[in-house]
């Protein structure tokens, strides 16, 4: 007989029916525990992870009234409404057994028991108390779904050979379980990359749920990725399942992950390392099996060096490592991305006809983007608000001059990187008219267009 993998607590003043119950019951169940004092009910609930209470219904000498039975219930129920609940008791008062039910008894139990009917009353519970947890489990993950399902994520777009790279790493890593780690500049698209990776995997008919971590305070952290129980701190109303919980047999998608404190980076190593969670106010773990998708701007090994970031956490979350490219790499997908921005925000305004003429992307594609997509996508859809034409044109498009700014300093240059950047600069300065870039830098259009060719202008 296969065993069930719930635990049982018997609560009964009467050692010899504690020890009864003992013979026959312990070979059936993961764990069962043993307390002749109710008083120390709701401490045993704090310490382990109970499924089912077979509980004594009288403990005081004379009283056989049920009420301490159904008074334990109740405080039982408070603590956890999942639990479920088998009064035992030698007085069968069809009074008691109704108070009992009343009360949120699933089953009720006389002594003498008969072994067989007890043992399926109990394996009957166990069940309802799994069903118990799914439906929680699974109203959780509806409601993020609801969530997710009314956001529209467009896909990984691009044909250049940067972003063709990442396509065929994304493919070669989709179908492992193996941790990986998304690093790229701020608006690269992280979570794309991280949404393909899950829509190609195993795990993508379960849920993917994103966690910004950079927009969690350090007091909310344990709250939000662990889960809390009723009552662990002061507006802790009701048990909470965390983000892990909740990602349970799916993917779980850490973005910002540098911007973990210091002082909590243990704990999500310890979820990693264990697959399981502690919900705050609980000693009692709850077991995960999620994939791990993490991503950051930051340059993670640095931070270790620093000794602002775990040497051990870094190694657990970077089996994979997926470098995004910026824009301003990626050759010709800022004009293949500019003309999907411009007929994603045509639609969404009611404006179908509207088109990018040449000299637009012209002018598109020598800027910097130092936002990279997110701040060319937020451009085109201003251009496309305030367009009064049916053609978007070079005027439609203007950066202040910090934003045009090509040169970072705070970094060594080759001379081929600062031939491109004066380029693309005196490009962007006559709005990238070729024949007066061409005159300012005193070479000739054929010139020009053979460094165009050869930096990916």
């Amino acid at each position: 007989m296969i065993k069930p993998k719930g635990n049982l607590l018997i609560v009964d003043d009467n050692q010899d029916v504690l020890d009864a119950l003992s013979l026959f019951i312990e070979n059936e169940f993961e764990k069962v525990y043993y307390l002749r004092n109710p008083n120390l009910i709701l401490e045993n609930l704090k310490k382990n992870k109970i499924d089912i209470v077979l509980l004594d219904m009288n403990y005081s000498a004379g009283i056989n009234s049920g009420n301490e039975g159904i008074f334990w219930m109740r405080e039982i129920l408070k603590f956890d409404t999942d639990i479920v609940i088998i009064p035992i008791t030698a007085y069968g008062e069809v009074e008691i057994a109704v108070n009992a039910l009343k009360a949120g008894a699933f089953d009720f139990v006389l002594k003498p028991w008969d072994n067989d009917k007890l043992l399926s009353t109990l394996k009957a519970a166990f069940k309802l108390r799994k069903s118990k947890q799914e439906v929680n489990e699974l109203k959780v993950k509806n409601d993020i779904l609801i969530e997710e399902s009314n956001k529209k994520y467009p896909e990984l777009i691009g044909s250049s050979e940067a972003i063709n790279k990442i396509h065929k790493l994304i493919d070669k890593v989709s179908v492992t379980n193996a941790n990986i780690l998304v690093l790229g500049e701020n608006g690269t698209g992280k979570e794309l990359v991280a949404r393909e990776i899950y829509k190609k995997s195993n795990r993508k008919n379960e849920v993917f749920i994103p966690v910004d971590l950079g927009s969690l305070s350090e007091s909310l952290f344990e709250s939000e990725l662990f889960g809390h129980e009723k009552g662990a701190f002061t507006d802790a109303k009701e048990k909470k399942i965390g983000r892990f919980e909740a990602a349970n047999n799916g993917t779980i998608f850490l973005d910002e992950i540098a911007n973990i404190p210091l002082s909590l980076q243990a704990k999500l190593l310890s979820v990693i390392q264990n697959k399981e969670v502690y919900k705050v106010g609980s000693a009692k773990p709850t077991s995960i099996d999620v994939r791990l998708i993490c991503a950051t701007n930051k340059n993670l090994e640095e931070m270790v060096n620093e000794g602002l970031f775990r040497e051990d956490l870094f190694y657990r979350i970077n089996t994979i490592v997926i470098d995004l490219p910026p824009l301003r790499e990626r050759d010709n997908d800022v004009c293949i991305l500019s003309k999907f921005f411009v007929k994603k925000y045509a639609d969404n305004y009611n404006k179908k006809n509207l088109q990018i003429n040449q000299r637009a992307l012209n002018k598109l594609k020598i800027h910097n983007w130092p936002g990279n997509i997110r701040e060319l996508e937020h451009t085109i859809e201003k251009a496309v608000i305030l367009s009064e034409n049916n053609i978007l044109n070079e005027e439609d498009f203007s950066f202040r001059k910090s934003e045009s700014n090509l040169f970072d300093r705070n970094r060594a240059l080759t001379l081929e990187e600062i031939e491109k950047d004066v380029i693309i600069s005196v490009l962007e300065k006559h709005k990238g008219n070729l024949s007066e870039a061409s005159k300012e830098l005193a070479i000739s259009r054929q010139t020009m267009y053979n460094k165009m060719n050869k930096f990916g202008i």
